[in-house]
């Protein structure tokens, strides 16, 4: 609804974890195709098991990316790591709850390999913990479920030991950082997790397209 998904887009979906979202579209990309990538062995196994089998255009592949937080043997920096999918490739693409967790050269690198794979035009969805004076007072007074207050290099987070439990990032920071990797921001839609009485889903929401 929010990005004008079609049953024959090529969807790419960024830390598919178990299939959460895959298992939806199963039935909706009747002539479209579905590509979907995690860290974790066990959503990949699971899925490559239960919906790679009944479903040809949908394919999912395990990364060996290291994170703190859920994959801390993993052996490529996610700063480094080259999505496995030809330039040009999807017309959308999401990530729910995988810049929430990610510092800020990992997160520049992959809105870059976003920007590789996606054609010109192609949507994608992200979820974000967006930082912003509404936000920020909402933390000030203690509403919010996540106390991101420790600043990094370039993003906050609730963690100093691991930092990639939670980080957000300032909702400025991240329209320059998209303008810089030639995107164009689409809308925010704010979530509510810093306590806010209004939203539309527990984490912020950005949609954005390919210039």
């Amino acid at each position: 609804n929010m990005c004008g998904l079609k049953p024959d887009s090529r969807v790419l979906d960024v830390g598919c974890g178990i299939g959460r979202m895959a298992r939806p579209l199963t039935t909706y990309l009747t002539t479209g195709s579905y590509e979907g990538f995690d860290i974790t062995p066990a959503g990949i196994n699971w899925c490559k098991k239960n919906i790679e089998p009944r479903c040809p255009n949908f394919r999912f592949t395990l990364a060996d990316i290291k994170n703190r937080e859920y994959n801390p043997k993993g052996t490529v920096p996610p700063s480094e790591y080259r999505f496995p999918y030809p330039d040009q490739h999807f017309d959308f693409a999401f990530l729910a709850s995988v810049f929430t967790h990610m510092l800020t050269s990992d997160m520049t690198h992959y809105l870059s390999e976003l920007s590789r794979v996606l054609t010109c035009g192609g949507r994608c969805l992200t979820t974000l913990f967006l930082l912003n004076d509404e936000s920020r007072r909402l933390i000030r007074l203690g509403k919010s479920s996540l106390p991101i207050v420790h600043e990094l290099s370039g993003c906050w987070t609730t963690d100093q030991k691991v930092p990639e439990t939670a980080v957000g990032y300032d909702e400025q920071f991240i329209k320059r950082l998209l303008a810089d990797q030639h995107f164009v921001l689409e809308s925010f839609h704010y979530g509510k997790w810093c306590g806010r009485v209004e939203y539309e889903s527990y984490q912020d929401i950005a949609i954005f397209r390919k210039a």
